[in-house]
C-alpha cells in the first residue's frame, strides 16, 4: 500500500473516530479533515499527531485531543460571518480548524515563543483569516471586540468578565470551567439581553488559564 494510501485510510479512521464519539457537524467534521494536524504537534509525536489523545507541545502546553477540539467547536455553533476570539493559540490547530469556518479568527496567547511559532505556521499553511496576538488571555482583546463567538482553550475557575464584556449579544462562549488542580467541565455560555444562559457539557482536563502575558518563553 502506497503512503497517499495510508494517509488516506488513516483519515478516513480519524474522522470515523470522531462520528463515533457523536461529532455530526459536517462543516467541522470537513475542517478537521482539512487541516493537517501533524503540522501542529512537535515532530517528535507526528506518528501519533491524529491519535485521540492531548500531546505535549512547548512552554508546558498541550494540543487537546482531536475529539475535544472538534466538541467544543461543534457546541460553538460557528457560522461564516462570524469573528471569533480564541483565548489561548498553543500550536495553533484550534485557530485553524476555526478559520475553515468563521470570517475572521483573532487568537491570543501568553507565550511568546507558542505565538510566534503559531503565526509562522498558519501564515506558511495559508490560515490567512487568523491574527495572533500576545497577551492576556483573561483580558481577551477588547480592541476588536464584539465577537461573535468566543472559546477558551484553557481551564478557567470562573468566567472571565472581559470576556464576557467582549460577547456579543446573541453570541456563545464555550469554555472549561472548574479547579486547576482537578478535572473541569465544559460550559457553552449565551449571552442574551437577560444576562448569561448556561449549560453544562462534559468533563475534561486543561492546562490552566494564567493571568497576564508569561515572563518568559
Amino acid at each position: 500500500m502506497s503512503p497517499s494510501a495510508d494517509d488516506r485510510v488513516g483519515r478516513m479512521e480519524f474522522l470515523l473516530g470522531l462520528r463515533r464519539h457523536g461529532i455530526m457537524d459536517a462543516a467541522v467534521l470537513r475542517a478537521m479533515d482539512e487541516v493537517p494536524r501533524e503540522h501542529f504537534v512537535t515532530p517528535s509525536y507526528s506518528d501519533v499527531a491524529y491519535a485521540d489523545q492531548a500531546l505535549p507541545i512547548a512552554c508546558g502546553q498541550t494540543i487537546s485531543q482531536p475529539y475535544v477540539v472538534a466538541y467544543m467547536t461543534e457546541r460553538l455553533a460557528v457560522k461564516p460571518e462570524h469573528r471569533v476570539l480564541e483565548v489561548g493559540t498553543g500550536s495553533g490547530y484550534q485557530a485553524a480548524i476555526l478559520s475553515r469556518l468563521a470570517r475572521e479568527v483573532i487568537t491570543i496567547e501568553r507565550y511568546r515563543t507558542l505565538a510566534e511559532a503559531a503565526r509562522i505556521r498558519l501564515a506558511t499553511l495559508g490560515y490567512a483569516n487568523v491574527e495572533v496576538v500576545v497577551g492576556d488571555g483573561l483580558a481577551g482583546v477588547p480592541e476588536k471586540a464584539p465577537y461573535d463567538r468566543i472559546i477558551v482553550t484553557a481551564a478557567a475557575e470562573q468566567v472571565p468578565p472581559a470576556l464576557v464584556d467582549q460577547l456579543g449579544e446573541g453570541g456563545i462562549m464555550v469554555l472549561p470551567l472548574g479547579p486547576h488542580d482537578d478535572a473541569q467541565v465544559i460550559v457553552a455560555l449565551t449571552k442574551t439581553a437577560q444576562g448569561l444562559a448556561r449549560e453544562s457539557l462534559i468533563g475534561v482536563r486543561f492546562v490552566p488559564l494564567l493571568p497576564g502575558k508569561a515572563r518568559e518563553l
